[in-house]
């Protein structure tokens, strides 16, 4: 999917909401655990029930990769039935040396199909470039949600601009424009640091941010927004636990449907009032 298709969506919807199918079987509604898949079953009317208020899916690989067989199964059958004009990440955080990432990109890109995969970038510029193609995209760890971000990310370092209180998290996205431009790249800036949005969008004006954190961890949507909405939207907004797991009952898909709807009127919105 290019850029240019992505905002369709976006524009076409009012809403920049990405969907993270974080499907752990041990939470989902018991009555689902009668199904030879539950996982899937589970995932299907998730997407059914949410696909129109939403421009993406992401499952999260750990929840799929420790089920074993079944779990990939699980996964493949949902990434086959996620609807064609969604856009697809891999949320894989892989990060290895050339030929190894080489093998998940064929893994995740021409196996699965998935538009996009999430990279971790602490190898460098060789483990990142094998994730680059026309027609897909590697979204790049910049400053995550995490607790522990704190620990490396937000560490002082002497940048390229000769600025000894340059960021770890910066020099990444300064060094990464020249990997990759706004069309084959995104970043993930997690909603928890939304004080920080403004500064990277100084540093990567056009390219979109991919933001965790929104909802169960805290984030606010109106924030990030504020601060991170560019000329074509430039954001995707991503809602795991507070919308597939809104409740745990057999009305769970109309309690995510809910969820989603919300999400996306207030969406709407800021693309109304903020976008010029």
């Amino acid at each position: 999917m290019t850029r240019l298709q992505l905002y369709e969506q976006i524009t076409l919807k009012g809403s920049y909401l990405c969907i993270g199918l974080d499907t752990d079987i041990t939470k989902i509604p018991k009555h689902l655990l009668k199904y030879e898949d539950p996982v899937f079953e589970f995932n299907r009317q998730i997407i059914d029930a949410t696909k129109e208020y939403c421009v993406a899916y992401k499952p999260n690989l750990a929840f799929y990769e420790s089920r074993g067989p079944q779990g990939l199964e699980s996964l493949e059958r949902t990434v086959r039935y996620i609807p064609t004009e969604q856009f697809t990440i891999a949320d894989a955080k892989r990060g290895d040396i050339g030929n190894t990432a080489e093998m998940y990109a064929q893994t995740f890109y021409d196996f699965y199909r998935f538009d996009a995969v999430t990279v971790a970038p602490y190898m460098g510029h060789d483990s990142v470039i094998p994730f680059i193609r026309s027609g897909n995209w590697v979204i790049l760890l910049a400053l995550t949600s995490n607790e522990g971000s704190k620990d490396f990310q937000l560490s002082g370092i002497q940048g390229q601009s000769g600025q000894s209180d340059e960021k770890l998290f910066e020099q990444v996205l300064r060094k990464a424009r020249a990997w990759a431009g706004p069309d084959e790249m995104m970043f993930v800036v997690g909603a928890t640091h939304p004080s920080m949005i403004e500064q990277i969008r100084r540093i990567v004006p056009d390219y979109f941010l991919l933001v965790p954190g929104v909802g169960a961890q805290g984030g606010s949507l109106s924030e990030v927004s504020k601060a991170g909405l560019n000329a074509t939207c430039g954001l995707l907004v991503n809602s795991s636990r507070q919308i597939i797991y809104a409740s745990q009952g057999e009305d769970f898909a109309d309690r995510a449907r809910e969820a989603a709807k919300k999400m996306q009127i207030e969406m709407k919105r800021q693309l109304e009032t903020i976008i010029v």
